[in-house]
């Protein structure tokens, strides 16, 4: 590959081909501080890796600035942004990798394509907000805020370019007398009070990109940059040719004072209050015809021969929906009715009588009235779940309940109630008394005082309870009778991981030395130790298929997962595959050789042990999800608004999703997302309005 040639600000030598362990392709773009590089890694992964110029390069206070773009840059890493790859601040040329996200800016869409419709601006500022709510949380503030740093990927706008913002506990300062920003889109302070700037200029920015993208120009226009500062400063905005509908909530974002303005959470909620005019669905600019430049799904196929097929036929998909002009969060159109004889208890949506036709989707409302999601799982041909407070049973043909069951509120442990022992088991912490419920009626089969404990697992029909002594107590879940108590071998004060389907508890523990993972297999039912082992690195299970232990291995400095592990005790053997792209606290599931790894901000990774690859890598827009489920077919991931995402496990394009459920006023996070439980060919999932909702897992392009 011929060299590239820097075509920023200033002469320098020609370009390297390779940076890091990335190759550079092509020029990306050019701005005054670097070039930016489309590069591959080593497996073939597309990136977008920033090169600083030499003259910078140079420069201590810069390569301050560009170490603190980096840490900011990692810290808000998710899925409204681009994903940290890699980096190396204190290279000779300083640079940064980053996931190339396809599609254009939004000064790039404008420019070619005019502005944007109404129902297109709001999902930008939809996006924009759930973006800036991601950046402030972890204490950042971008301050650069622009229509050439929104990138409009076919999952939601990007947020990209950190290398102005400043984290709260940043030591570096604003030099008196130096503005840092783009006038047209900086907010008051930053001209009157820049060391005070904090993420109101963030919103105050939002307000101006809304305005470009929905007439062209700014708020406050002028070719002088002095005169720009002047009217943001002192002059109202201009809101010329702003939708009627948005006018209001954008003219509050260009507020004078930075108290006046709305919060991230804020914007989102008065967005979702116009819930028959907005959705939540991706941002998919309109093309015009012969028009090649726009946005392209992000994924990595490992079937290059097979991705154009299915790439072309989700294209066309959407085109059709963008044409008719009905862009809908797939299955968010579901016709519901309630059910006859509902007076008497809650029941769920159904089309019709599902003993007389076939499964068609539901959702029932919050049984216990309140927000927060149900945790659910399958037994006994019944869907179990889960709310502060209440225990209940759904038919898994059309939600009805059938029937409800109170616990000791305060002591939710956020998880599902387990079925052992035939019968179902609340599971709430600290609560004296425990249970043993019928799975057809709730009713209370035996009822005994809770053992101390510390911990308690669900396992192979016992509930293991362990004390602050390490003594591990087992009662019988059917029968509510002790069955052993004792200390277990070599095992101070073991704290049990169990896995459905499989008969034995799990204690995983460092070794002494700190270089590897001790991991004892205990016999439920006797208390007996049926194996140990001695496995190297750090490592955290998080699946078992037959018999067969799989783990994750972390980093321990950083905390990172970066490999696989899978440990058969019958033969002995491991294997152990390394990732190629470290993942930040993944949620993993396997199926047969393949391990799904979802991170937190929407990195979904397939990986097969046996060829040890990635098969493919998508960036979904979840920015916090559940564990992956998958039937082969599909895998499916809950996502914090209450959508359910179906991909295809084959090439991880996204194939289809369910609208948000989120409660009307709230602006809580769920602390954990329950798993989508899957069952029959159905899936049902609890979402964060409180509601239980099922459709069908064989056809999720028809959610």
């Amino acid at each position: 590959m011929a060299p590239q040639r820097n075509a920023g600000a200033g002469a320098e030598a020609e370009l390297p081909e390779q940076v890091g362990h990335y190759r550079l392709e092509s020029c990306l773009g050019s701005g005054g501080m670097g070039v930016v590089h489309l590069a591959r890694s080593t497996s073939g992964m597309k990136l977008a890796v920033k090169v600083v110029h030499a003259e910078f390069a140079r420069d201590r206070e810069f390569r301050g600035r560009f170490r603190q773009e980096v840490a900011a840059a990692r810290k808000v890493s998710g899925a409204f942004t681009a994903s940290v790859v890699d980096a190396d601040p204190e290279a000779e040329r300083p640079w940064m990798a980053t996931l190339f996200i396809p599609g254009p800016t939004l000064s790039e869409h404008v420019k070619r394509n005019g502005p944007l419709t109404p129902e297109q601006l709001r999902r930008l500022m939809a996006g924009l907000a759930e973006a800036l709510r991601d950046i402030h949380r972890v204490g950042v503030v971008h301050r650069d805020l622009k229509p050439s740093n929104v990138l409009l990927a076919e999952d939601g706008p990007k947020v990209i370019d950190f290398g102005i913002s400043r984290p709260k506990d940043s030591e570096l300062r604003t030099e008196t007398g130096k503005l840092i920003g783009t006038p047209p889109f900086m907010a008051p302070e930053q001209f009157r009070r820049p060391r005070e700037v904090g993420p109101a200029a963030d919103i105050f920015a939002l307000g101006s990109v809304m305005v470009h993208a929905a007439t062209g120009r700014g708020p406050f226009d002028s070719d002088s940059p002095y005169v720009v500062a002047y009217q943001v400063v002192h002059d109202e905005p201009d809101l010329t040719g702003v939708p009627e509908g948005l006018a209001p909530l954008i003219g509050r974002c260009l507020a004078k004072e930075p108290q006046d303005r709305p919060t991230p959470d804020e914007l989102m909620r008065e967005l979702r209050s116009e819930a028959a005019k907005y959705d939540t669905q991706a941002f998919i600019p309109a093309q015009r015809a012969g028009d090649d430049d726009g946005p392209l799904p992000p994924v990595v196929p490992s079937a290059e021969e097979q991705a154009p097929r299915r790439l072309g036929r989700f294209r066309r998909r959407w085109a059709v929906l963008v044409a008719a002009g009905v862009v809908l969060a797939v299955g968010g159109a579901l016709a519901v009715v309630r059910m006859a004889g509902a007076e008497a208890e809650p029941a769920g949506k159904a089309v019709r009588d599902p003993s007389k036709a076939a499964f068609r989707s539901w959702e029932t409302p919050s049984v216990t009235g309140g927000k927060s999601v149900p945790q659910c799982s399958y037994g006994a041909a019944e869907l179990l779940c889960a709310q502060p407070g209440s225990v209940f049973a759904l038919r898994p043909s059309d939600g009805k309940v059938l029937w409800r069951h109170s616990v000791a509120r305060t002591d939710f442990r956020d998880e599902p109630p387990a079925l052992a022992g035939g019968l179902v088991q609340p599971l709430t912490d600290r609560d004296p008394r425990l249970e043993g419920l019928d799975p057809a009626t709730g009713k209370v089969w035996w009822e005994r005082k809770t053992p101390g404990h510390s911990s308690m697992r669900a396992a192979g029909g016992m509930l293991l309870f362990t004390a602050e002594d390490g003594t591990v107590t087992a009662v019988n879940a059917g029968t509510g009778r002790t069955e052993w108590r004792q200390r277990i071998p070599g095992l101070s004060q073991p704290y049990f991981s169990s896995f459905a389907g499989d008969p034995l508890a799990y204690a995983v523990r460092p070794a002494d030395d700190g270089t590897g993972t001790l991991v004892t297999a205990v016999d439920p039912s006797s208390g007996e130790v049926r194996w140990e082992t001695r496995l190297k690195g750090t490592l955290k299970p998080f699946a078992v298929r037959r018999g067969v232990v799989h783990f994750q291995a972390v980093e321990t400095a950083s905390g990172r997962t970066t490999a696989l592990v899978r440990y058969d005790p019958d033969s002995g053997k491991s294997l152990r595959v390394r990732l190629p792209v470290p993942r930040q606290d993944p949620l993993a599931a396997v199926r047969g050789d393949r391990v799904y790894l979802l991170a937190p901000g929407g990195s979904l990774d397939a990986v097969d042990l046996e060829r040890r690859t990635r098969l493919w890598s998508l960036e979904t827009s979840v920015s916090r999800g559940s564990v992956p489920v998958t039937d082969g077919r599909h895998v499916f991931v809950s996502a914090a608004d209450g959508r359910l995402l179906a991909v295809d496990a084959e090439d991880g394009v996204l194939v289809g999703q369910t609208r948000a459920r989120l409660p009307a006023k709230a602006d809580w996070v769920a602390t954990e997302l329950p798993a989508p439980v899957l069952a029959e060919g159905h899936l049902y999932a609890g979402a964060p309005d409180g509601s239980v909702f099922a459709v069908d897992a064989r056809d999720p392009a028809a959610w």
